[in-house]
């Protein structure tokens, strides 16, 4: 069946439900944007290339804030710990001063907001944005990374994960930890 011709039936709220099932982890999105900090909540954010080191982001055609940073040349992304999940919904908002109380620091590299307590921090300066659909796909070129230094918060903390839009309980870092050996994949005849 061509599938040019196959209608698709489903609506906005069941395209929603299907992919909320995904799980993600939680960005903050920020850079300096005529000398203020802007920033937002983003769980699209996705590694792309190892060579060239690259990092995608889909920004909302609608986003005032994703517009700013794109004018800036560049990022950084915070990959936020379970706890901050108060911390994700402030930079969910428009319109208000999302930086109000928060600790940050500029990355070293591109002057970006490094949010306080991060899980991670990836530096970037923009590489491509690439119109999609209702957003727009804004590609990065890491130009300087990180994770929190031994004894430093967020070291041994769970990420901020969301599912079906909501945020998921912490769970226990080594529930998380990464496999260290797995055993060869065997190809079995049929």
């Amino acid at each position: 069946m061509n599938s040019t011709a196959t209608a698709l039936r489903f609506d906005r709220s069941r395209f929603r439900d299907v992919l909320g099932r995904f799980c993600t982890g939680v960005t903050i999105i920020s850079a300096v944007h005529e000398g203020e900090p802007v920033g937002f909540a983003c769980q699209s954010f996705a590694s792309l290339s190892l060579e060239p080191p690259l990092v995608s982001v889909a920004v909302a055609e609608t986003s005032a804030t994703g517009h700013r940073i794109e004018q800036t040349g560049a990022f950084c992304a915070t990959v936020l710990r379970a706890d901050q999940a108060a911390l994700c919904r402030g930079f969910g908002r428009s319109g208000a001063d999302k930086f109000a109380g928060v600790a940050w620091r500029p990355a070293e590299v591109t002057g970006s907001p490094r949010i306080g307590g991060g899980l991670a921090w990836v530096d970037c300066r923009i590489e491509s944005v690439v119109p999609a659909g209702d957003h727009r796909i804004v590609v990065g070129r890491v130009v300087d990374l990180s994770v929190p230094e031994e004894g430093e918060e967020g070291e041994d903390a769970g990420p901020l994960l969301f599912y079906r839009g909501s945020f998921l309980g912490p769970a226990p870092v080594e529930a998380l930890a990464p496999v260290r050996s797995v055993a060869p994949v065997r190809r079995r005849e049929v």
